[in-house]
C-alpha cells in the first residue's frame, strides 16, 4: 500500500470525530480505503504496526486462529525463561491480586510472542476471544495476530497501549490492551507484559499500572543474571529504595559498568 499525507475529500469528517472510537474509524477508512496515513488520529506505533501487517497482504476481515507452537518449542521457550518467570513471580501474583475485581487478564510472553504466562479467570466464558487467547504457549506476535500492545512491544521494545479498532484485524476489535518490555542484562528485550480487556474500556491507568510491573520485573531480573557483577543501587532519597525508581547498575569485576537500569541511566 502506498500511503500519503495529501488532504482528500473526505477529509472535513475528521472535524465530527469526537470519540477516541469515531477517530479511530476514520483513521482506518483513511488507511486502508484512501491509503491515506492517518497522522494524529491514532498513535504512530499503531499506524507503523498496520504498515508492518499490510505489507504482508492480510486480509483485515479474516478469522484469526490462536494455535499453541508445538510441545517441543513451547518445553524450549520456558525453559529459556526460567529466570524471567521466577524474577516475574511475585509481581505477576501481586498484579492479578489487584484486578481481582475486573475482568483483566495479565499475560506474559517472551521477546518471540509466546505466552509464559497468563491469567485464569472465572469470566472466561463471556470472554470468547481471551478463552482462546490468554494460554500458556499461544503466539501473540505481530506476525501472528496483527497488531495488538504485546505484539508491537515484541516487534518494537516500546511500550503501548491499543484500544479496540486500533487492532488490525476486525474480529479483535472488542479488545484492550497495554503492554511494557522487560529487559535483560545486555539491553535486550527478554518479555513483554501485558494486560488485556475484552469487550469493554480500562477503568483505570492500564499503561502505567504495567509500566509500573515491568520495571519492578525487569529490576529482578537484572539483579538475578548478576552473578558476576557487584549491585550498586543509588537514589538522590533513601525512601526510593526498594521500589521502581531507584537506579541499579551492575559493576564487573574490573570495575567497568555492564549494565544500568532505566531509573539510573535518569540519574547519571
Amino acid at each position: 500500500m502506498s500511503l500519503t499525507t495529501t488532504r482528500t475529500t473526505r477529509a472535513p469528517w475528521q472535524l465530527f470525530a469526537n470519540t477516541a472510537a469515531e477517530r479511530t474509524a476514520l483513521a482506518r477508512r483513511q488507511f486502508f480505503e484512501e491509503g491515506v496515513r492517518p497522522s494524529g488520529l491514532v498513535g504512530e506505533a499503531v499506524i507503523q504496526s498496520w504498515m508492518r501487517c499490510n505489507r504482508a497482504h492480510e486480509n483485515t476481515r479474516r478469522a484469526v486462529v490462536f494455535d499453541a507452537v508445538t510441545p517441543s518449542r513451547l518445553h524450549a521457550t520456558l525453559g529459556r525463561n526460567r529466570e524471567l518467570l521466577a524474577a516475574a513471580q511475585i509481581d505477576l501474583h501481586s498484579m492479578e491480586s489487584a484486578l481481582a475485581g475486573t475482568d483483566c487478564r495479565v499475560l506474559l510472553a517472551d521477546a518471540q510472542g509466546v505466552i509464559v504466562h497468563a491469567t485464569q479467570h472465572d469470566a472466561a466464558a463471556q470472554q470468547p476471544i481471551l478463552r482462546q487467547t490468554a494460554r500458556v504457549g499461544i503466539n501473540i506476535a505481530e506476525s501472528v495476530i496483527g497488531t495488538s500492545a504485546p505484539g508491537i512491544v515484541a516487534a518494537t521494545g516500546q511500550a503501548c497501549t491499543v484500544n479496540g479498532a486500533e487492532h488490525y484485524y476486525d474480529c479483535l476489535s472488542t479488545m484492550q490492551c497495554a503492554a511494557a518490555p522487560i529487559r535483560d542484562v545486555h539491553g535486550h528485550l527478554a518479555g513483554v507484559l501485558d494486560v488485556t480487556a475484552e469487550s469493554r474500556r480500562f477503568g483505570f491507568d492500564a499503561a502505567s499500572m504495567v509500566a509500573l510491573f515491568a520495571t519492578t520485573i525487569e529490576n529482578r531480573l537484572l539483579q538475578a543474571q548478576s552473578h558476576d557483577h557487584l549491585v550498586l543501587r543509588f537514589q538522590a532519597s533513601p525512601s526510593l529504595f526498594g521500589t521502581p525508581l531507584e537506579g541499579l547498575a551492575g559493576i564487573a569485576t574490573d570495575g567497568t559498568v555492564a549494565w544500568m537500569n532505566t531509573a539510573g541511566a535518569g540519574l547519571i
